[in-house]
């Protein structure tokens, strides 16, 4: 059985039995856990965001092993939601287990969970993922070879799985989104979050130890 070569060993030793993949050039993918329900949102944005280090996130074919993400609640001054709803993060106070896409800088897409009961309006940013499924697809989109780069960043990771204003307010269990649950916790790290100006000591930042594939080190 071909071993998963740069893989953080979690994934790459003992959990994940491999399976194969109809092109050679790329790595053969691990299998997937069970799919996550809306259910699965509809906790604390606390409680959600450690558990989703480890998950699996496809759009359509194409995505990877969550590895990064951050918090946000509704009481916290950088969250979107802070000063009440408004048509761009309308879907926050919406109910849990839908995608929140928006624009940052005027440049990047970047794509939330929203969690918790309806009126919450608490999401989980998703940071970096470990490229491993649709590694072609999304060396084309981003221009680029180098894995690690694919989906180090929110930003990056949109461009890399395609996802766009389209996906907006769309449901996480229904196509094109598929999550998959992990198949056992790991070691996770905790830290600030990066890039806010607000709220800047609050240890919301989430990420898988030891991974190479993190927008940036804890």
């Amino acid at each position: 059985m071909q071993r998963l070569e740069g893989f953080h060993p979690f994934y790459r030793d003992s959990h994940l039995k491999m399976v194969q993949n109809p092109k050679p050039a790329e790595v053969p993918a691990p299998r997937l856990g069970k799919p996550l329900r809306r259910g699965f949102f509809s906790r604390s944005v606390h409680e959600v965001a450690p558990d989703l280090i480890g998950a699996t996130l496809l759009v359509g074919d194409v995505g990877g092993i969550i590895v990064e993400v951050e918090a946000y609640h509704h009481t916290d001054p950088a969250a979107h939601s802070y000063n009440g709803p408004t048509p761009r993060n309308r879907v926050m106070f919406g109910p849990p287990g839908f995608a929140y896409v928006y624009r940052s800088y005027g440049i990047h897409w970047c794509v939330n969970f929203v969690c918790e009961a309806k009126g919450s309006a608490s999401a989980v940013l998703i940071r970096a993922l470990q490229p491993t499924h649709g590694l072609a697809a999304m060396r084309r989109r981003r221009g680029l070879q180098d894995e690690r780069a694919l989906c180090s960043g929110p930003g990056k990771l949109c461009q890399a799985l395609g996802i766009t204003i389209s996906h907006n307010e769309v449901p996480l269990d229904i196509p094109p989104f598929t999550l998959h649950a992990r198949f056992a916790k790991p070691d996770i790290v905790t830290g600030v979050r990066i890039g806010i100006t607000k709220a800047v000591d609050l240890p919301w930042r989430y990420g898988l130890k030891g991974s190479r594939f993190l927008s940036k080190p804890f």
